[in-house]
């Protein structure tokens, strides 16, 4: 395979990795910070609002500066934004870490960007198949390794993380060549920008086909991540269990979604209406 999309296979695994062994001991962390319930929600959803701020702009830099420079912005961020987690002493450096981390949170994107330059129509599918199998990997993995190193504190494990995200940052400046020649950008400059405001927004939810998949993938989202935020909490005033065990059941989850949209989902395509498989 190129080596390249090792590489930056490499990089989205070890992203993913860091990304899925924070995210569980969130909640946990918060609430040594004597956190609500519902501080808990909001500096979960910081993250996400910020990731929707910092995102397009990073897209956007990657196309007019090439995707090297802005991973190693991506990653430095998120870098210094696990090192504010680790050393936070108050719920409010909780929030700055997460906020930082989500301005930067471009990796994934440029990631697939990166893909589509260095590919072809042939074997795109193939990077794309790479690029999905490193991202589940890590989600595997990541919540695991998370809850057996919350044993030694919560710090712990976002140290950790800082460690792997400086892993990725020298493997993209030893290693990873510029993607994005001169060719493919004057070629992305002069696309047709695309509208992501909010009267777009509007229009595409009122359109026949569009709208109900948005509306749909809208209802998802919600759920997916009221369940991250609020599940933790759930096992632990319930059934009395900790960050570990939450991790391990995390990881469970992981490898029962990689397995339905790995395995599953193509046979049973081939059986049912796309429209039955989404109820």
């Amino acid at each position: 395979m190129n080596k390249r999309l090792l590489n930056v296979g490499l990089i989205v695994l070890i992203d993913m990795l860091g990304f899925a062994l924070i995210v569980p001991l969130l909640t946990f962390f918060a609430d040594t910070f004597g956190a609500t319930a519902f501080q808990t929600g909001l500096l979960v959803s910081s993250y996400a609002l910020m990731q929707m701020i910092g995102a397009p702009i990073l897209g956007r830099l990657s196309d007019k500066y090439g995707r090297r420079p802005v991973f190693l912005i991506s990653i430095a961020g998120t870098l210094i934004g696990f090192l504010i987690l680790g050393f936070a002493n108050s719920l409010w450096w909780l929030f700055a870490s997460r906020i930082l981390s989500g301005l930067t949170a471009g990796n994934i994107s440029v990631a697939q960007a990166y893909i589509a330059d260095v590919t072809d129509e042939k074997n795109r599918a193939r990077g794309m198949g790479m690029f999905g199998a490193a991202f589940g990997i890590g989600f595997i993995l990541g919540p695991a390794l998370g809850g057996m190193l919350s044993q030694f504190g919560f710090a712990v494990p976002a140290f950790v993380a800082a460690g792997l995200t400086f892993i990725n940052l020298l493997t993209v400046y030893f290693w990873l060549p510029e993607s994005l020649t001169e060719e493919r950008r004057a070629e992305l400059s002069n696309q047709k920008k695309v509208d992501v405001s909010f009267n777009a927004l509007l229009t595409a939810l009122q359109r026949p086909l569009v709208g109900p998949l948005l509306w749909v993938r809208l209802g998802f989202a919600i759920a997916f991540n009221t369940f991250q935020t609020v599940f933790p909490l759930y096992l632990l005033n319930k059934f009395g269990l900790g960050a570990q065990q939450t991790g391990y059941i995390l990881a469970y989850i992981g490898v029962v979604l990689v397995l339905m949209q790995g395995g599953a989902i193509g046979p049973l395509s081939a059986r049912y209406k796309e429209s039955t498989l989404l109820i």
